[in-house]
């Protein structure tokens, strides 16, 4: 089955950089449409970012400038490098794969002011 795991989150200080990871398993990663989500307290989850097998991506307005999603088939992993992060991108971040609707079990982020 699909298992996919993230992990490099954690506390930071606003216009502080992360990087999260994706490692996926039990699909051939190279074929899927891969992407990350967040969803704020109170809030519904959205799209951040996300990276087609071809390697086109499509960011949310909010993060473009600052985040870059990129992958490596050769790892099946994909990340999410977050620069000059500021208090509204706190959130829990998912690792999602398209043609099979799978999610993550979420990494937390937290940008302290």
């Amino acid at each position: 089955q699909v298992q996919l795991v993230e992990s490099g989150g954690g506390l930071v200080q606003a216009g502080g950089s992360l990087r999260l990871s994706c490692a996926a398993s039990g699909i051939m990663f190279s074929e899927n449409t891969m992407a990350w989500y967040r969803q704020a307290p109170g809030k519904q989850r959205e799209l951040v970012a996300l990276i087609s097998r071809g390697g086109s991506t499509k960011y949310v307005d909010s993060v473009k400038g600052r985040f870059t999603i990129s992958r490596d088939n050769a790892k099946s992993t994909v990340y999410l490098q977050m620069n000059s992060l500021k208090s509204e991108d706190t959130a829990v971040y998912y690792c999602y794969v398209y043609e099979r609707s799978s999610w993550g079990q979420g990494t937390q982020v937290t940008v302290s002011s």
